[in-house]
């Protein structure tokens, strides 16, 4: 038997499903950046809050102005008529009294039946007027405030006509009130513009250090900024540069220890090549030369990858020209590579850096197939490159696992079996330096396929 804590179980898991679904909907129609999200939260509650003080303190207003006004009017109205119903009195007297005194014209019509609900109400102001018409005359009459002259038209009901009076409207109701709304969106428009001023001050700073961050990231040289912007956005652009500093001493460190270490080893191999060349030429001399040719690529490569990506700036570069090169390079060492390109082939680059990252993907193509194709394409603001081959591929789950230095398959097929096993780390380093990546997949030629996609 379902108990009552049960029950409310799915009453409450159907409302935070919807609440869910409202908020995923609701993702869709917010902005996505720093500075409009900021705007928002600014602007919305000053509007919101505005719009329902200014319309309770309207309304307010209003009532308490129009009654009092039309307490006002309807007085002079109940003078008027009192004063015509005193015996001997003179109408063009009391009409040149209202006149100059009440502000009112008045003038007598011939006697007619006047509803006693006066005519169709439709503002507060007539129904203002109607209310103490009915409590302080007591008479049939009806109240016209619809039309342009800027007179209100009050028709009263008398035992020897129908009195007429024209009144202005601003006898009443407020004339004031568009001149409080003026003033209101006025303050709301200077107050909403220093606030966006002040707002866009804040995002500035923030927006530099995101840009400079993206740029530390993809291998860029990021110029020195002061710290700028709120205590915390400080706080963190200080945090950036000694981050900097500390990343950049230490890649300094161990590209120079490197370099230290591949300087001495590069003598002792030197010294071990004029020895060997010194010696009879014998198979275990050949053997020996061949391992000191080895322990060489080796070191450059260790060295390349300490490296990283070299000091070299980004420009404007032919990407078909740079991939015919790379096949043209292929071609000298006894490899065929089929070239294609489609699209705009000049993106903003490091030419050298990206030429070697094609060229080591050209080379661990070609030295496990007989076919090569290379295919690039510019479009959608990102430039792919794709690099496929027929040889023996890699297994879909060690696809990932060829990136990491010097690792190797091993079975089915050895990315670089000549040397250091860092041929797929140093191209996908400079993939990431440029802002993309490397990710490998199964080729149409039946082998492997190695993309790469950069921003362009």
């Amino acid at each position: 038997m379902a108990t009552a804590a049960d029950r409310a179980t799915p009453s409450k898991s159907g409302l935070a499903q919807g609440f869910r679904q409202f908020r995923h909907a609701l993702r869709g129609f917010t902005p996505k950046g720093l500075y409009a999200r900021s705007l928002i939260i600014i602007i919305a509650p000053m509007v919101i809050l505005q719009a329902v003080v200014g319309l309770v303190l309207m309304d307010r207003y209003w009532q308490g102005v129009s009654r009092h006004l039309a307490v006002t009017l309807v007085g002079d109205i109940a003078a008027v008529i009192d004063l015509l119903n005193t015996p001997g009195a003179d109408f063009s007297q009391v009409s040149r009294l209202a006149s100059d005194d009440l502000g009112l014209r008045i003038a007598m019509l011939p006697p007619a039946k006047l509803p006693t609900t006066g005519r169709p109400l439709f503002t507060s102001v007539d129904k203002e007027l109607a209310h103490q018409i009915i409590h302080r005359i007591r008479r049939p009459f009806t109240v016209d405030t619809v039309g342009t002259t800027g007179l209100i038209d009050i028709r009263v009901e008398l035992d020897n006509g129908v009195l007429r009076v024209l009144a202005r409207r601003n006898q009443a109701y407020a004339p004031n009130s568009l001149t409080y709304i003026a003033w209101m969106l006025l303050a709301s428009i200077v107050l909403l513009t220093g606030a966006i001023l002040f707002l866009r001050g804040q995002i500035r700073p923030i927006l530099t250090l995101a840009a400079a961050v993206d740029d530390f990231g993809k291998g860029r040289p990021v110029p020195d900024f002061p710290a700028r912007g709120a205590r915390e956005v400080r706080r963190a652009t200080t945090a950036f540069h000694e981050m900097r500093q500390r990343v950049e001493r230490q890649i300094d460190q161990r590209t120079a220890m490197l370099a230290g270490v591949s300087h001495d080893l590069r003598t002792v191999l030197t010294r071990l090549r004029l020895q060997l060349a010194l010696i009879e030429e014998t198979a275990d001399v050949a053997a020996m030369k061949n391992d000191v040719d080895d322990m060489s690529r080796m070191l450059e490569g260790y060295l390349a990858f300490a490296r990283g990506d070299p000091d070299e700036d980004a420009v404007a570069t032919d990407v078909a020209a740079l991939i015919a090169e790379v096949a043209q390079e292929s071609r000298v060492s006894g490899h065929h590579a089929e070239v294609s390109f489609s699209g705009d082939p000049v993106v903003k680059l490091r030419p050298q850096s990206f030429k070697r990252c094609l060229a080591n993907l050209v080379a661990n193509a070609a030295r496990h197939g007989a076919r090569i194709t290379v295919a690039g394409s510019h479009a959608d603001g990102h430039l792919t490159i794709t690099v496929d081959d027929d040889g023996p591929g890699v297994p879909a789950e060690e696809r990932e696992a060829v990136f990491k230095p010097f690792y190797r398959l091993d079975n089915a097929r050895n990315l670089d079996e000549s040397g250091t096993g860092l041929g797929l780390t140093i191209a996908r380093d400079i993939a990431r330096h440029h802002g993309g990546d490397i990710g490998l997949s199964a080729s149409p030629l039946g082998g492997l396929r190695a993309a790469v996609s950069v921003p362009a």
